[in-house]
């Protein structure tokens, strides 16, 4: 059954064109909403022009002695008005008397005899501006008073299609510009902050895959230009990681042929001490102690070959662990003590224990843990150089976890060492010329560690000695 295979873009077009979309139906709300406010604002302004033109025609439109005429003054001063509403279709203006009927209109219009008056519902409003339904058609209506002496003597009433009212022909360009303009520039924006963006972050891809094929010389662009804090410990993570991959690689070669050396060794020595007894190149008291050599290097490499056993079971999950509630302060005590009568005669170094008057009671597995601090202790007793010291300080860190320092006053591990020293294989400089093994020992212990639920660090290290931690999981006393 085929599978099928989902296209894929780039982040910089993927991105760019999702912002552009964006910003397109921004643009399009942002039109809808300024067409709207501009329709609004040029209704109400052109409303205030209509009552400003219905109040100057009502004032000039009577005589001193009260009569209502319209004079040809009145029409110039009408048109000159018209012309600042910039209207398409020129607004009706009626002039009635206090009845309603039709004195007057402007442009001269054709009025039935029957028909001669304005409608009751612009008459009786007492509003000023007023919105009426005449003939399927919204007009916006304004009146104007024609007083004398305190007396209405008759109206000036402007009529006008709402339509007219809120044409914006005019603007409707220069919105239009507005928008495009806008959209140009946000694509322009938005395609260079894209581009600024996935430019690193393809660089990082670009780095991967070369990373990915084995080639890990790798060049990103110097890190002070970098202003992204986002972008700058991307690019800053993915340098130490692949200077980190191309370190192990080194010593992934070098370790291999370390451990195959290790490996090798005791097999060399094996085969020719025991083909010297066989061929009779040595006899007697020589040849058993030929044979004691063998069988010492026979158990250093069964030794080796369990190491190599319980880290891989223990790395595939299948290894189990039954921990169990114990006095932390009695295990080491123990521990501690039966390692140091195991050490050899003319030992120059002190070992100082360090207890808490309570007990402390710990959930661990008891023969793993003490591998650990076996391990450690071993560890602590290579890394002396003639006298020294070596320190076991358990302690309560915070409530739940209990620590226990496992301290050397030997010659520390080197900086650029200290962050590899749990790497599977891995031996340091000079541990790999003198103490013979396989690398396995510290890993190992931080996976037994870890298994109980605790964890395994280096504290600290310096030329005054070195400190490795162990963590435990507390356990209530009752």
């Amino acid at each position: 059954m085929s599978m099928k295979i989902k296209k894929r873009t780039t982040l910089q077009r993927y991105w760019t064109k999702r912002y552009v979309l964006t910003l397109i139906s921004g643009l399009i709300l942002l039109s809808v909403f300024s067409l709207w406010w501009m329709e609004k604002t040029a209704l109400e302004y052109r409303l205030s022009l209509l009552k400003y033109l219905a109040d100057e025609t009502s004032d000039r439109a009577i005589k001193e002695n009260g009569q209502i005429v319209v004079g040809p003054i009145l029409s110039e001063i009408v048109e000159e008005r018209e012309k600042i509403l910039h209207l398409n279709q020129q607004p009706i203006i009626y002039i009635v008397d206090p009845d309603g009927s039709i004195i007057y209109t402007m442009p001269q219009l054709y009025i039935d005899p029957d028909e001669n008056k304005l409608p009751d519902v612009i008459m009786k409003n007492t509003e000023l501006i007023q919105k009426v339904k005449i003939s399927d058609n919204k007009v916006y209506v304004v009146k104007s008073p024609i007083t004398f002496n305190d007396e209405t003597r008759g109206w000036v009433v402007i009529a006008q299609e709402e339509g007219a009212l809120k044409e914006i022909n005019q603007d409707h360009g220069l919105l239009a510009i507005m928008i495009g303009g806008l959209l140009i520039l946000g694509t322009g924006v938005i395609y260079f902050l894209s581009r600024q963006i996935s430019r690193p972050i393809q660089d990082v891809a670009n780095a991967a895959v070369q990373v990915r094929e084995g080639n890990y010389d790798i060049h990103f662009k110097e890190e002070e230009e970098i202003k992204e804090e986002e972008i700058y410990e991307l690019i800053k993570s993915f340098k130490e990681m692949t200077n980190r991959l191309k370190v192990m690689e080194k010593l992934r070669a070098e370790l291999l042929a370390g451990v195959t050396h290790d490996l090798k060794t005791p097999v060399t020595s094996i085969s020719g001490l025991i083909q010297a007894v066989k061929d009779d190149v040595v006899t007697g008291e020589q040849s058993k102690e030929f044979l004691d050599i063998s069988l010492k290097e026979t158990q250093r490499l069964q030794g080796m070959i369990e190491d190599l056993l319980n880290y891989n079971a223990i790395s595939a999950g299948a290894f189990k662990i039954r921990v169990q509630k114990e006095n932390i302060n009695t295990f080491v005590q123990e521990i501690a003590y039966r390692w140091q009568v195991t050490q050899e005669d003319g030992q120059t170094f002190a070992l100082d224990i360090k207890v808490p008057d309570e007990p402390l009671f710990g959930l661990i597995d008891s023969l793993r843990m003490q591998q650990i601090v076996i391990n450690l202790l071993n560890n602590a007793r290579h890394a002396l150089d003639g006298n020294g010291k070596i320190t076991i300080d358990l302690y309560e860190k915070d409530e739940g976890r209990i620590c226990i320092d496992v301290q050397d006053s030997g010659r520390g591990i080197p900086e650029h060492e200290q962050q590899y020293v749990f790497e599977p294989f891995y031996r340091g400089e000079n541990k790999k010329l003198k103490v013979r093994g396989l690398g396995l020992g510290l890993p190992f212990s931080k996976m037994l560690a870890k298994a109980q639920k605790g964890d395994l660090i280096l504290k600290d290290s310096n030329q005054q000695g070195t400190t490795f931690t162990i963590i435990l999981e507390k356990s209530d006393q009752g």
